[in-house]
């Protein structure tokens, strides 16, 4: 077990009925995506180092599609007078986050919204942020709702403000041979230990989700809401798209300050 699952088994804060293990959910959704996206870790610490350099002590964050609140939780443990505001549609992952996480001692909201409706910054309970994270989330979205959601950004952030995006952004058509790279190697699984236990895929997680009878109703809940998402519509622009909606949207500096092949953080300075 890495030290940061050691970490999140130790100390989180269960405050859930006790029907629902909220911190065991937690810790499987962590252990499988850190199957599921090998740098994982790694561009969590890219993101967090670039809040250190570029940020006051007592900053805002934004937690975009935060799911159960993972880039919340390694923010508020390494900057102690953080504050974050977690935002995603999922109830099922909220239910997690909250009931794992709690509002670890006042520093951290959540937010029910849908990033596909023009009113969801309305749900926000504050103004201005001096950071929107995010990371492997808004490839779901249209492109037209993506560069909206973006001017909404480009004025939600502060002046100086950031952006972070963590995803797999994709080679556009015109690096051919870059998106051969990117696509083969992420393709490859790195071989486990095998003392290692195996990490439960996407698919796996959710079905185990659907039959487990305490959290069945956040689930079926959770799957209507998504249900217009299918890999038929999933446009997943390029990041391309990416780089030229945020300097539309107003964003100053824009460019990618990590990369492992297609695997990047997308930031922009407000």
């Amino acid at each position: 077990m890495s030290e940061v699952m050691h970490e999140v088994v130790t100390e989180i804060n269960s405050t859930s009925a006790p029907a629902v293990d909220w911190g065991d959910w937690l810790n499987r959704w962590e252990a499988q995506q850190s199957g599921l996206i090998v740098e994982r870790e790694a561009r969590f610490s890219a993101m967090l180092d670039v809040l250190e350099v570029l940020l006051p002590a007592d900053f805002v964050a934004l937690d975009l599609c935060s799911g159960p609140g993972s880039i919340s939780h390694r923010v508020l443990k390494r900057f102690p007078q953080a504050r974050t505001v977690a935002v995603d549609l999922d109830p099922f992952l909220l239910a997690i986050g909250k009931g794992a996480l709690g509002d670890f001692g006042g520093r951290l909201s959540w937010q029910e919204a849908d990033l596909r409706q023009p009113a969801w910054i309305e749900a926000l309970g504050a103004t201005h942020f001096d950071a929107v994270l995010t990371t492997t989330a808004l490839h779901w979205l249209p492109s037209p709702d993506l560069a909206r959601v973006y001017h909404q950004l480009g004025n939600l952030i502060r002046p100086g403000g950031i952006l972070l995006n963590g995803d797999n952004l994709k080679f556009g058509p015109h690096q051919a041979s870059f998106r051969k790279v990117a696509e083969t190697l992420r393709s490859r699984k790195p071989a486990s230990s095998s003392d290692s236990p195996r990490a439960e895929e996407w698919a796996e997680w959710w079905e185990a989700a659907r039959q487990d009878a305490s959290v069945q109703a956040l689930v079926a809940q959770r799957d209507e809401r998504f249900s217009w998402r299918s890999p038929d519509n999933w446009v997943n622009p390029i990041y391309d798209f990416h780089a030229a909606a945020l300097r539309e949207a107003g964003f100053v500096e824009v460019d990618t300050i990590w990369q492992c092949f297609g695997n990047r953080v997308l930031m922009a300075v407000r």
